[in-house]
């Protein structure tokens, strides 16, 4: 599969509502633009650290043999569809970000690494998400890293746009809650459709 094809899904599964942009957001809120960057910089670390884990692990469990990389594409893909429910589902309170309180950014940063390391869904998605698009011809490892990589850097800027348009999102709460539940539903229903795209797609041989 095309390298523009997963920058295509890329995009869109960065630009979905999720705990990251949440947390970058409430720390703006709490500790202005340096805090919230900061908070940026730390879970982009973060999610690099799944993606070295991913590509590590992965590589060892695809290159075994062709009924494992069929288990992990129709896991990883039920998985997808799984996340798009799920934010379908999802009530408007838990989309709600918890209250953070300003404690600098150095504070803000090392807390992103945590909050991105520690999160277990961040590394669900990545095994479900990055073995798609690989060549089986071609080396795993650097493939997974590269992949995962493009997945952080999406992740990454679209938490900064959070970033520098929190304050004025936040000003009117009443519109802010609408954007959100449309863009949950929004983001589900991609979900789930790319998940059963790629249940259905071939693999590169």
């Amino acid at each position: 599969m095309s390298l523009l094809a997963f920058t295509v899904a890329a995009i869109l599964l960065a630009i979905t509502p999720g705990p990251g942009i949440a947390y970058v957001v409430a720390r703006t809120a709490a500790g202005g633009r340096s805090e919230g960057l900061a908070s940026c910089l730390g879970t982009g670390i973060g999610g690099m650290l799944h993606v070295l884990a991913a590509a590590l692990g992965l590589s060892v469990i695809l290159a075994q043999s062709a009924t494992a990389f069929g288990l992990v594409k129709y896991v990883g893909a039920a998985y997808l569809v799984y996340l798009g429910v799920r934010l379908l589902m999802r009530k408007e309170s838990d989309a709600v970000a918890e209250s953070v309180k300003s404690q600098g950014t150095r504070r803000a940063l090392f807390e992103g690494i945590a909050v991105e390391a520690l999160n277990v869904k961040t590394a669900l998605f990545f095994l479900a998400f990055l073995p798609q698009f690989v060549a089986a011809t071609e080396p795993l490892v650097p493939q997974l890293v590269l992949l995962g990589s493009i997945c952080v850097v999406l992740n990454t800027l679209v938490d900064v746009i959070a970033v520098f348009t929190a304050e004025r999102l936040l000003q009117r709460s009443t519109v802010r809650a609408a954007r959100a539940r449309l863009m949950t539903r929004a983001s589900g229903i991609t979900m789930i459709g790319l998940g059963i795209f790629l249940a259905l797609t071939r693999r590169e041989s």
